[in-house]
């Protein structure tokens, strides 16, 4: 919100598929995927957003995109997220993932 998204869902559910946050950005749809950890000791929590789980988000953003009519440009975005000291540090991450078929 910070960044002047429009928030239009959060943790969108149908069926099996899952989307964390649907926003726009402009006339851009973005789907978001909320990665956190305690720590980054076993890495950054982006590299947990395996090829599998982009395919699960890409099929989720289709039936979201199926279901509501749209007819729009699409991005992924990851938005990691660490614990250190406490205090979560934060890492948008832009265009994350691009579909592959």
């Amino acid at each position: 919100m910070e960044k002047g998204y429009e928030i239009l869902e959060r943790n969108w559910r149908n069926r099996h598929k899952e989307i964390d946050i649907i926003a726009k950005d402009g006339e851009e749809l973005v789907i978001v995927e909320v990665k956190t950890r305690k720590s980054d000791d076993y890495g950054e929590p982006d590299l947990a957003v395996t090829k599998a789980k982009q395919t699960k988000l890409i099929y989720a953003a289709n039936a979201y995109i199926f279901n509501h009519g749209l007819d729009c440009n699409t991005r992924f975005d990851i938005v990691s997220i660490v614990f250190k000291d406490g205090k979560p540090v934060i890492d948008h991450i832009e265009d994350a993932f691009l579909p592959h078929w």
